[in-house]
């Protein structure tokens, strides 16, 4: 049995078993941002029953106006190009002023999560009905991958005891099947997301996501796909970085005034770069980022982060290239390591004062995070060899609740923490079993079929 099989029998099971949970309507924002990425179906039924085929998925606005520009669609077989608007219901289109606004009068589609039905009709202000179409639930919480409960108890569950009966040659085999579905969910993710947009878009994203830092993930993902790559590498250097910190909101004219006399001129620099380019690249009020710096250690501050997504990006065409290169990943993991910058290396943020030791730019953990995530899912399992001999940091928060949850306690499991891949199949595990029960392991299939795993 792979892990993938017995996934499909526990959710056949479940579907048969339990009433179906209601999620709460997601974040309006986190549904735009999958959907640019390509993680929603590409045919779609109208409102009226037409054949509606998405061909281009178009620029994000950073401006007024409808969420996406340039797209292309069919509709029964008619190609289409203009603005795309996506709202989580579809009232939202007079409740916002869209059916008065002549900045929506080219929308050609109107998505939306929740459809009042055919008594209810997307107008322009022209009058023109624009067609829409309705995202399923079930492709929305595919798409957004979102369980059932936030996290599950951090105590002992039903699955102690078959583990505890099962052979250590057997518990490896199933978390080895667990980290390869994992990493086979990750592999087709950016494959489909580089077929919608380009691989080099898709990777850029990537490292976005790698830095984004749990609250802030959403924010830097949005930020790498409203500024895209292919527009950011045509300026020099010091521009890209202006443009990445004025988009993200953190720049001011008064920025320099009163910061730390060796901050001056670097703050002063990046202002005037960024007045240059403002008026192309600032994003409209009700497109702004929000970051979070809630109980954030200095190195993981979202404008630290943002410098090393900016310092990629201008060494973009390097590390593209090392990053299509054969595992270890060697080359691009010292080119990383050792990413210059006269300010960030001693800086924890635009108005911190200098640290005398240097700073690491894109520290080990995080390229070891960025390779495990995103390179190696795209080698697997071919490069098994390199892959499973990656040694894992400490356990996140997930993983110690799911150490918890199968072997009783973190020191009880600790002979399946060596090794990265072993955290990935416990967080895949903890994410399709733990996360996906409501009912504290009473209903909960996996220990039944624990029993049943072949080695």
């Amino acid at each position: 049995m792979t892990y993938s099989e017995l996934l499909h029998i526990t959710q056949s099971r479940e579907t048969l078993l339990r009433e179906e949970t209601r999620h709460p309507d997601p974040d309006e924002i986190e549904v735009q941002s999958r959907w640019f990425a390509g993680y929603f179906p590409s045919e779609h039924l109208g409102n009226h029953g037409q054949k509606v085929k998405i061909i281009s998925l178009g620029e994000w606005n950073r401006g007024a106006g409808p969420d996406f520009l340039r797209a292309a669609v069919e509709i029964d077989g008619e190609a289409h190009q203009g603005p795309i608007e996506l709202d989580l219901d579809s009232r939202s289109w007079d409740l916002h002023g869209h059916s008065e606004s002549t900045h929506f009068n080219d929308v050609i589609l109107h998505i939306v999560l929740h459809d009042q039905g055919p008594t209810y009709f997307t107008r322009s202000s022209a009058h023109r009905e624009i067609p829409r179409i309705c995202l399923s639930p079930e492709s929305v919480q595919e798409a957004l991958g979102h369980p059932r409960i936030s996290q599950a108890l951090a105590r002992p569950g039903a699955c102690l005891t078959p583990l505890a009966r099962m052979p250590d040659e057997s518990i490896d085999s199933l978390l080895k099947e667990a980290a390869l579905h994992r990493a086979e969910e990750k592999a087709l993710h950016f494959e489909h997301h580089s077929e919608w947009q380009t691989p080099s878009q898709a990777l850029w994203e990537s490292f976005a996501d790698c830095l984004g830092y749990s609250e802030n993930r959403l924010s830097m993902r949005l930020l790498a796909q409203r500024l895209p790559i292919q527009s950011l590498k045509k300026h020099p250097a010091e521009e890209i970085e202006a443009i990445l910190f004025g988009s993200a909101g953190f720049l001011s004219p008064a920025l320099h005034e009163d910061a730390p006399d060796d901050s001056k001129d670097y703050l002063q620099s990046l202002w005037h770069h960024w007045w240059k380019h403002r008026d192309q690249y600032e994003f409209d009020r009700d497109r702004q980022l929000a970051w979070s710096t809630r109980a954030t250690r200095p190195g993981n501050h979202p404008q630290r982060r943002l410098a090393a997504l900016a310092t990629i990006a201008s060494d973009w065409s390097n590390i593209e290239l090392l990053a299509k290169m054969k595992p270890p990943f060697s080359e691009l993991a010292s080119a990383l390591e050792s990413l210059p910058h006269l300010f960030w290396t001693h800086h924890h943020t635009l108005r911190s004062a200098r640290k005398e030791k240097p700073l690491r730019i894109f520290g080990s953990s995080r390229v070891h995070e960025f390779f495990i995530n995103t390179l190696f899912p795209l080698e697997l399992p071919r490069s098994w060899d390199h892959f499973s001999k990656l040694r894992a940091g400490e356990p996140n928060q997930k993983v110690k609740r799911c150490c918890e949850r199968l072997f009783g306690s973190l020191a009880k499991a600790k002979p399946h923490l060596d090794r990265a891949w072993k955290h990935q199949a416990l967080l895949q595990v903890y994410r399709d079993f733990c996360l996906e029960d409501s009912s504290d392991c009473a209903s909960c299939p996996f220990p039944m079929q624990l029993s049943q795993w072949n080695q």
